[in-house]
């Protein structure tokens, strides 16, 4: 009793970041990292419960207790091989994840104090491996002369081939990109995740064995029947849900006005943040307004602010309380000059003569009863419109189940909203031999979430490849 008093005693560790006014003009990471004395300490906090909620809480049920105690004891290589056996990325979910809503929203120190800081001691793991380890692969298993297709080489895909690869399985990657990652490397900026960080965890795949075929459009220049054909004996689908939506209201035609699939993409994937060295132009905004209050439109507007706009302004149509952005990112932007204006619908965008952008109508909204999202539903206030100049308008409001593959198997079932059917207990699709995960089942979510699904579907897929479906 008196170690877990003396262990309440310890504050929180804080993380080093760079000073905000330096950093909104940078694109290196913000947050710099535990020492290894610090994260000792950190480390220390943790209170060994015997039913962890943290484990639960967890997606991919990561040892949490037992990584953190290898920390606690100074054994980090121990530490990482104790996350790789349940976690291939470790080293972005620790930067990443919401774990304010997951591990660490259920940790019992935090019932009395602040958590213990599960994703900064998961990216110290991962991080002095990478920068200190010896190189030692996790165990695999003997070749089983299996073949499994993975599509997608997003967070769910990699799960789904780090798992198999590791079971004895021949593993290929299909990716329609020039570049393995999916939303970790066309979605989430440099500062938040740095790309090399990517290359890395996908890097210490191929060691292991993991095929990576990239511009490879499955749908477009192979089937997926024609991939049974050529000797895969199951395939896991992970292509995410990358179709922008927009708004849907006057002069989103305007140049100026981008989705923020496309302005992410070309800044992050095509590295136009570096332009000329990279020969991808972006538009630099001086006004820019971002349209959506989740982590995309925190990361759009951040962004913006970065490549030299003079004024970013989040325009969402809620309450602070109703933003679904994880609460760092929320602090990040404000300290970072992000504007926001709340209970503010944009009604029309105006431009020029010339069709460019140069400004915005809005509304005034209040809050009334919950809908079916469980959040209260914004109603326009009569009479209240109000124009806003702006010269840079990112569309970040949400994407839609991406079509190349599904439309191109018209033996797999989908939703009404074009997501492929799934049992939410295997990942098994209505297609034989066939299994989907992440975004393209549930809609964008989370990468930890996406990672869940992959896991599901490798135990199902080692399931099937050993017993039959």
């Amino acid at each position: 009793m008196a170690g877990k008093a003396k262990k309440a005693k310890i504050d929180r560790q804080p993380m080093p970041e760079q000073d905000p006014k330096v950093r909104a003009r940078n694109f290196e990471e913000v947050p710099h990292g535990y020492t290894p004395e610090t994260a000792m300490t950190e480390a220390s906090r943790c209170l060994q419960c015997k039913k962890p909620g943290c484990v639960a809480g967890c997606p991919v049920n990561v040892d949490i207790p037992g990584f953190i105690k290898l920390i606690e004891q100074g054994d980090f290589q121990g530490a990482i091989r104790n996350l790789w056996a349940k976690n291939s990325l470790p080293a972005v979910c620790g930067r990443v994840c919401p774990q304010e809503e997951q591990c660490e929203g259920v940790c019992i120190v935090g019932k009395k104090g602040n958590p213990v800081a599960i994703g900064n001691l998961e990216r110290f793991a991962a991080d002095y491996e990478r920068e200190n380890g010896t190189g030692e692969l996790p165990p695999q298993q003997e070749s089983t002369g299996k073949k499994v297709a993975v599509v997608g080489a997003g967070p769910s895909g990699l799960t789904v081939a780090g798992d198999l690869i590791a079971k004895g399985h021949d593993v290929t990657v299909f990716e329609a990109f020039h570049k393995a990652g999916g939303v970790l490397i066309y979605g989430i900026p440099e500062f938040r995740l740095p790309k090399d960080i990517v290359a890395s965890e996908v890097g210490f795949m191929e060691k292991q064995g993991v095929k990576f075929e990239c511009n490879a459009v499955v749908g477009s220049i192979v089937s997926l029947d024609e991939l049974f054909e050529e000797g895969y004996d199951a395939i896991y689908i992970g292509v995410g849900a990358g179709l922008p939506r927009f708004l849907n209201i006057p002069g989103e035609n305007y140049i100026g006005v981008f989705s923020a699939n496309e302005y992410l993409t070309r800044s992050n994937l095509m590295k136009a943040y570096l332009f000329p060295k990279y020969d991808t132009p972006i538009p630099i905004g001086k006004n820019v307004v971002v349209f959506g209050a989740g982590n995309v439109a925190m990361d759009s507007a951040r962004t913006a602010m970065r490549l030299g706009a003079d004024k970013v302004r989040i325009v969402y149509r809620r309450s602070r309380d109703e933003m679904p952005a994880r609460a760092e990112e929320l602090h990040h932007a404000e300290e970072e000059g992000i504007e926001f204006y709340l209970l503010t619908n944009p009604t029309r965008l105006i431009g020029d003569e010339k069709g460019f952008l140069t400004g915005m109508e809005c509304l005034k909204m209040e809050l009334g009863e919950p809908d079916e999202s469980g959040r209260r539903r914004p109603i326009p206030i009569k009479g209240s419109e109000f124009q806003l100049e702006c010269d840079l308008a990112v569309v970040a409001v949400g994407s839609g189940s991406n079509p190349l593959l599904t439309r191109a198997t018209p033996d797999m079932d989908l939703n009404q909203w074009g997501y492929i059917v799934t049992d939410p207990k295997t990942g098994k699709t209505t297609k034989k031999g066939v299994w989907a995960g992440g975004d393209i089942v549930t809609g964008a979510a989370t990468v930890i979430l996406a990672m869940g699904a992959g896991r599901i579907a490798a135990d199902s897929i080692q399931d099937y490849l050993t017993l039959g479906w």
